[in-house]
Formats: structure tokens, C-alpha cells, sequence
């Protein structure tokens, strides 16, 4: 309920600024209504399980500790692997065609 009053005071303060010359009275009475739909609306999401954080919850997660990527019967259980062995298709171009000589 709070942010909706800040809410509307910004608004009326904006309102009040910029429309001067032209009636606002129905655009205070439209920000007066949107007070129950404020509190209806957040009634039916509490309903359906939702929960608000507040900014301190919301702040930059702490760094979880860093773990040993090893495992104990010694293999690796990081996302990082091994580079397979090599092979003759992987051995540095081993399977590149011959180059034929140019002709003059």
C-alpha cells in the first residue's frame, strides 16, 4: 500500500505541473480508484502463492564457496574435460589432400 501512495503522490504532483490549464480531476479521481484495484490485484497474487521480496532480498546474491573440482575417486566433475587423444583425423592435418604443383 505504500508504493501505490508514492505512486499516486508522484502522479498528482505530475499531474498538477503539467496540466495546469486543463481539469485533472478526473485523472485524481482515476489514481483514487486505482487504490483497491492496487490492493485487489496483490490480494488474488497473494492467493496464487506469490511472495514479495524486499530490496535487501532482492540484492546481489553472495558468491557461493568455491568447491574442489575433483572428485573422490579422482575424476573431474567440473564442466571443463580432457581433450580427447589425438587421432589421425585429429593429429594436425594429417588427412589433407596433397597440393599439385601450379603450372606455368
Amino acid at each position: 500500500m505504500r508504493e501505490w501512495l508514492i505512486y499516486v503522490g508522484i502522479m498528482i504532483a505530475l499531474l498538477a505541473i503539467f496540466f495546469r490549464d486543463s481539469g485533472i480531476v478526473g485523472a485524481i479521481a482515476g489514481l483514487l480508484v486505482s487504490g483497491p484495484l492496487y490492493v485487489l490485484f496483490g490480494f488474488v497474487m497473494a492467493k496464487f502463492g506469490y511472495q514479495r521480496r524486499s530490496l535487501k532480498e532482492m540484492g546481489t546474491p553472495q558468491a557461493k564457496p568455491a568447491k574442489d573440482d575433483k572428485a573422490p575417486d579422482g575424476s573431474s566433475t567440473g564442466t571443463e574435460r580432457e581433450r580427447p587423444a589425438p587421432t589421425r583425423r585429429t593429429s594436425g592435418g594429417g588427412n589433407r589432400p596433397k597440393s599439385k604443383p601450379r603450372r606455368r
